[in-house]
């Protein structure tokens, strides 16, 4: 996935009321941009770190540019979410995530109760379909990507509907993409929100398959990389 052309590098002063952050560009100025990343944005959000930023281009936002990524612990890390999904779609379609088979279709933003969607239904050649969830992880120590960085209560309704889409003999699974290089295996953050964990290793005993790639990030592109392993 290629990082838009209208992109500019400087370096963050702060992150703050969560979809916000103050960046300085080279000449001094500094500017306010959207942050599009929901959680604590642990380990990648020290002031003076080198940032890049999008320009949007659309005259209805308040904050025309968007922070991209970060640099910190010598990686870039990619903090947008909003371009988590497609990341993923990019790689399902290259087959550089293959673990599902010969796909025929990828069906976006799919209704599975009321007041719940997930992210992916994919089918393949053969009929067979799997309900997919997909996760962004930037938080990494010692080589381990961590998630959630902060308590995630949506994060945790996510999983239970994965359960019980596997309990009725459908195909289930959450995917975690970790949007920098140092990550060399998945955890489930238990240090940060114990409950995620539990539920997380509930699923997988259930049948949901818990799965996690990491991308390789820089100030040009980014795109999922490997395969790594999953420590429940």
């Amino acid at each position: 996935m290629q990082i838009k052309s209208s992109r500019k590098k400087g370096v963050l002063v702060r992150r703050y009321k969560r979809f916000l952050a103050d960046v300085e560009l080279p000449g001094g100025e500094v500017i306010t941009v959207h942050c599009p990343n929901s959680g604590s944005m642990t380990g990648c959000s020290a002031p003076g770190s080198p940032v890049v930023i999008t320009y949007s281009g659309n005259p209805k936002r308040k904050y025309s540019w968007t922070l991209e990524m970060v640099y910190q612990d010598d990686v870039w890390i990619g903090v947008n979410t909003s371009l988590t999904n497609k990341l993923v779609r990019e790689g399902l379609e290259l087959g550089l995530i293959d673990d599902f088979g010969h796909l025929d279709a990828i069906v976006a933003e799919v209704r599975v109760s009321e007041k719940s969607r997930l992210d992916f239904l994919l089918r393949t050649l053969e009929g067979a379909q799997t309900y997919l969830e997909v996760k962004n992880c930037s938080l990494v120590n010692d080589r381990v990507a961590y998630f959630p960085d902060a308590v995630t209560a949506r994060g945790t309704k996510h999983l239970e509907e994965l359960r019980l889409l596997r309990e009725q003999g459908r195909g289930s699974a959450v995917l975690f993409v970790v949007q920098r290089g140092d990550g060399e295996v998945f955890r489930p953050a238990a240090h940060i929100d114990g409950f995620y964990d539990e539920i997380l290793k509930k699923v997988a005993r259930a049948g949901v398959r818990v799965l996690a790639y990491r991308a390789d990030v820089s100030e040009e592109q980014i795109v999922i990389a490997k395969k790594i392993p999953c420590e429940l």
